[in-house]
């Protein structure tokens, strides 16, 4: 039986990735304090109810790639192959985005517009903490379901928090360098090996026990 999307759904998503294209290009000219629902709803020509039934907040509709990260670290972890540490799955995973130039990994010159509009918003900064908060607990439950643990389980807790302040620390460091004036092309090599030294520590240190 086929994975892929029935019609159904491929509208859906096609409507979603719509209204989110045309919230982003809004946000990035005028800042995203200055553009309501309302705006956003027009210019997509929906609803403003169509966009929040898509979008339950109106920071998700910049911050919109939070599901698709769920997504990814869920099936990292229950798909990886027989013999695979969770950490390593991730690890590698993480570089594999890197290397194919991912918009949840990629290092790129374009994403200062992108970062300027969220450091120029306390609400955007309050909502991408309160999800990433919410990948950090998603981890959790999957590498304590991976090793077998109850849910809950503070260790793996504790590793998957580590994890993710691994990965995040990595990211703002190369995107303050970026905002700085420098060019992505001139520090991917630092990020990816920042990225590797990072996990590589947390997979020498740090295992879940089975």
């Amino acid at each position: 039986m086929s994975n892929e999307p029935g019609l159904r759904e491929r509208k859906k998503l096609q409507t979603r990735q719509t209204i989110s294209d045309i919230a982003s290009g809004l946000f990035l000219q005028r800042g995203f304090d200055n553009v309501t629902v309302a705006e956003v709803a027009e210019a997509a020509n929906v609803s403003a109810k169509t966009v929040f039934n898509y979008f339950p907040r109106k920071e998700d509709l910049f911050l919109d790639r939070f599901p698709e990260a769920a997504e990814l670290i869920s099936g990292t972890i229950r798909e990886r192959p027989e013999g695979e540490e969770p950490l390593a799955a991730l690890h590698r995973r993480i570089l594999e985005l890197l290397a194919q130039g991912h918009p949840l990994c990629a290092v790129n010159d374009g994403y200062r517009f992108f970062w300027k509009v969220v450091l120029d918003s306390p609400s955007l900064q309050a909502r991408a903490r309160e999800l990433v908060d919410g990948l950090e607990e998603l981890l959790g439950s999957l590498l304590a379901e991976a090793a077998g643990a109850p849910q809950g389980d503070p260790w793996s807790r504790v590793v998957a928090s580590l994890a993710v302040s691994a990965y995040r620390t990595v990211y703002v460091i190369t995107a303050d360098r970026i905002l700085a004036g420098e060019h992505a092309a001139d520090i991917v090599g630092d990020h990816t090996d920042l990225l590797n030294r990072a996990f590589g520590s947390l997979e020498r240190t740090l295992t879940v026990p089975r």
